[in-house]
């Protein structure tokens, strides 16, 4: 029974409500005020968005540390600067824990990472997600490396559980130092401009050792985060519709690893045909469209959301719903880089395929590739490791695997983007396609070198040859003809045949080779 004013006489509890309540208020009257004069939330204020109303459950609020020296004998506040807790999203469990910047700046104390500790193992030994909600100025530098060690306590958890239960971090204050790092270990990272920012080092300490001038923002902001360095995977505006993300992700995944990802009833038809694809592809193989139009076009309802959507624009990744079951979508992006592969690309796919495995989403390879990306920048930067990420993800995978050319499929890019011959278990293509091992024009130059140069006429020469190689190798039933393709498909179908065939495909099983793990290019 929850202690109230009415019944705490009669109870004999009015101590503990008296100490419940200082918990929730925090030991400075205005530290709400300074929290929102700061355009940000408290811990319990997010808690309280991000949770179904009336579903948390704290655990540990009268929790101090126990710490002395530099006056922190004197400040003993209760929960030391961190909520913890689990309730529901959309009725589903659900683990939380919240640094109260109130409270010594968030900063991690002994007490405090004990408390987050035992919330992770809670989480873990429940199979349910857990999501940090971090607002902390680092390590409690008061407390030493008793601070440090609590980080430590919190990475071995992260690494423990990946891929064992969704984490998912939300950055909405300042992270610094090894309160970096947690979250660089989770499955997903959301940000609020300005009021996030992310970095192992400070603007005083870049200045101090390189004497570069750089703003928190410019260093570690949520842009910076979302479109350079690929650390965070969602920004928003405000810390509001931040959170409601995090809810519409949280119903896209399952509990844990061997649960599947929830299933709702769909209103979008399973065999709705998808006329509107022939307009959005145009038939020449060097005009841009939208990718993401495709896909909406394929999803329930055309409800869809893109994972990474300012980094490495050249390839997207979804989740979306096909007939109400959760999926993810990796599709080559003409918009950007005439959708090549670069090292950027490579790596943001990887990861998403890997997550997708992690929680038996099945995946949907979207193909419209004219190759990597050449350049000696690409190759000195390790294109052909980070290449071999990709490729290693999807050979890696057991989950249902389907994939569609579009218009065309051209190198290696082709084999890595989840051909047949890397393990996927259906491969379509849409009339029109062209699966090469490179463009018509190249491969005719390079064939037919000789021959073009003694010609009378080498540019009609070069012509002619061009057609015959389209005719004899790049017709859209080449691959077709040697059952490197499953069928060629009317575009119109194409959600009912992704539809049909993940159906069929919901009952597959694979066992990896016994080994401890492999070994990926990192």
């Amino acid at each position: 029974m929850y202690v109230t004013e009415e019944n705490a006489a009669d109870s004999g509890s009015a101590e503990l409500l008296r100490r419940k309540e200082e918990a929730r208020q925090g030991p400075d009257p205005a530290g709400t005020e300074k929290q929102h004069a700061k355009g940000k939330l408290t811990a319990r204020e997010r808690i309280e968005l991000l949770l179904d109303e009336g579903t948390f459950h704290e655990i540990e609020p009268l929790r101090r540390h126990r710490a002395v020296g530099f006056g922190l004998e004197a400040k003993r506040p209760y929960t030391d600067g961190v909520v913890t807790g689990w309730g529901t999203v959309h009725g589903r469990k659900v683990f939380v824990y919240a640094h109260d910047f109130r409270i010594f700046g968030g900063a991690l104390g002994e007490a405090h990472a004990e408390k987050i500790h035992k919330l992770m193992d809670l989480a873990a030994s429940s199979g349910a997600p857990l999501v940090s909600l971090n607002d902390g100025a680092g390590a409690r530098i008061q407390e030493g490396v008793t601070a440090l060690a609590g980080y430590g306590g919190i990475f071995r958890r992260n690494v423990r559980n990946s891929g064992v239960i969704p984490q998912i971090s939300v950055m909405l204050g300042p992270s610094a130092g090894g309160a970096a790092y947690s979250p660089a270990l989770t499955d997903f990272v959301f940000m609020v401009r300005p009021t996030s920012q992310m970095f192992v080092t400070g603007p005083d300490v870049v200045q101090a050792v390189t004497g570069e001038e750089v703003t928190h923002d410019a260093l570690g902001g949520a842009d910076v985060h979302a479109a350079t360095s690929g650390v965070a995977h969602f920004v928003h505006d405000d810390e509001e519709s931040c959170l409601e993300d995090v809810r519409f992700l949280l119903s896209l995944l399952p509990a844990n690893n061997r649960e599947l990802p929830p299933h709702y009833p769909a209103t979008d038809p399973a065999d709705r045909r998808t006329a509107a694809l022939q307009d959005l592809v145009p038939a020449g193989p060097n005009q841009a469209y939208d990718m993401r139009d495709v896909i909406a076009e394929l999803a329930d309802d055309g409800e869809l959301l893109e994972v990474h959507a300012a980094w490495a624009p050249n390839i997207v990744c979804v989740l979306a719903r096909l007939d109400g079951h959760v999926t993810g979508v990796v599709a080559n992006q003409p918009q950007s880089l005439a959708g090549a592969l670069d090292i950027h690309a490579a790596e943001k796919a990887a990861r998403f395929v890997q997550m997708c495995d992690c929680f038996s989403i099945p995946i949907v390879t979207l193909v419209d590739v004219p190759g990597f990306l050449p350049g000696v920048d690409q190759e000195h930067h390790g294109i052909i490791r980070h290449g071999a990420k990709l490729l290693y993800a999807y050979c890696n995978a057991t989950v249902p695997r389907v994939s569609v050319v579009l218009r065309k499929a051209y190198g290696g890019a082709y084999i890595v983007m989840d051909s047949r011959s890397v393990g996927a278990d259906l491969a379509y293509a849409w009339p029109g396609n062209e699966i090469a091992v490179m463009g018509a024009e190249g491969a005719a130059n390079i064939i037919f070198r000789r021959e073009i140069a003694e010609s009378g006429d080498p540019d009609d020469t070069r012509a002619r040859l061009i057609k015959d190689y389209k005719q004899e190798l790049m017709h859209p039933y080449y691959g077709a003809e040697r059952g490197l393709v499953d069928d060629v498909i009317d575009p119109v179908e194409t959600r009912q045949i992704l539809i049909r065939s993940l159906a069929m495909l919901r009952t597959k099983t694979s066992d990896l080779p016994l080994r401890k793990h492999g070994n990926p290019p990192l």
